[in-house]
């Protein structure tokens, strides 16, 4: 039997350790960066479904992205990161063109493909990124009023009217995923559409992406499903594909969102290695109980022994 409240370590089965007798399977999202288009339907789904306001309506300046960023009113993100590569290179890191697909050339007569300087070559990497859904998820174990919890899905969501806005779970988070909202303070976050999973249906964004890059279901299924993705690229000659967050035996257990990469981690902004902020809270409660009861023995001994010296004293 799983041990109850774990804070790190495999944890199989979350949603019976947070307290549901008969969880369904946990369920997740994969998203294979690879067939991301950047058409943002994701974003746009994300925000109708739930409400969110908008909060970026004008180009930053860094690429095609207006939101730059998760927030508490970017629920979904899509970064648009353009790389120029050597040419030589170009054919291991390119994602194949789908079979049938006609490649027509640009209004100059040149190939769309064809570097713009002599020896290099372009590509944009496109990624949707979401909240992880983590299996430890440090923003819920810091929570001071319950306003995040385990649903029976195994996902994490915040109860917007018990938030208090303390603001723990904004640094607890290692992806930097939850933020408060300036206008009231409270925590905001995704929810994997929590209210329809609960009416049988899939999330809003994996409804609307119209290439499957992000995919929805049973977390086993997914992960699954993603082993022969990365190889079925590494076949096709992409050697650069990897899988993001995946592993149970990662820092947080796993996450509920994990991502098919094509190149590091670091490049999408991702933290290439994250371990929940709470994995060492049980170490450093006791090492705190041993330095609390150190002090306690040398402040008795501090009375104890002049006490002494005086009795031996008076023989």
């Amino acid at each position: 039997m799983t041990e109850r409240h774990l804070l790190s370590g495999v944890e199989p089965d979350p949603a019976r350790d947070a307290g549901h007798p008969e969880p369904p399977p946990r369920v997740g999202f994969f998203t294979d960066t690879s067939v991301c288009i950047g058409c943002k339907a994701c974003e746009v789904a994300c925000k109708e479904w739930n409400a969110i306001p908008e909060d970026g309506l004008s180009l930053t300046g860094m690429s095609y992205d207006n939101t730059q960023g998760l927030g508490a009113s970017t629920w979904r993100h899509v970064a648009f990161i353009e790389q120029t590569v050597p040419e030589r290179e170009a054919p291991e890191q390119a994602v194949p063109e789908p079979q049938g697909r006609t490649q027509l050339p640009l209004a100059d007569g040149t190939s769309p493909a064809a570097p713009q300087e002599a020896g290099e070559s372009t590509r944009w990497l496109m990624s949707s990124d979401v909240c992880k859904h983590c299996t430890h998820a440090a923003c819920l174990d810091v929570c001071p009023t319950g306003s995040l919890f385990r649903t029976e899905f195994g996902t994490v969501v915040v109860q917007e009217d018990i938030c208090n806005g303390c603001g723990y779970c904004v640094p607890a988070c290692p992806y930097g995923v939850i933020e408060q909202r300036p206008s009231d303070g409270r925590a905001f976050k995704c929810t994997m559409c929590y209210d329809r999973l609960s009416a049988g249906q899939e999330p809003a964004c994996a409804k609307a992406c119209p290439t499957e890059s992000i995919q929805f279901g049973p977390l086993d299924e997914l992960r699954e499903r993603a082993a022969l993705r990365v190889d079925q690229l590494h076949e096709a000659g992409v050697s650069g594909a990897r899988l993001y967050g995946e592993d149970p035996d990662g820092g947080v257990g796993g996450d509920g969102a994990f991502f098919l990469l094509l190149d590091k981690p670091e490049v999408y902004g991702l933290p290439p290695d994250p371990v929940v902020t709470t994995r060492d809270l049980p170490a450093m409660w006791k090492h705190a109980g041993a330095a609390a009861a150190s002090l306690l023995g040398g402040f008795a001994l501090s009375f104890a022994l002049p006490a002494l010296a005086r009795r031996r004293g008076t023989r």
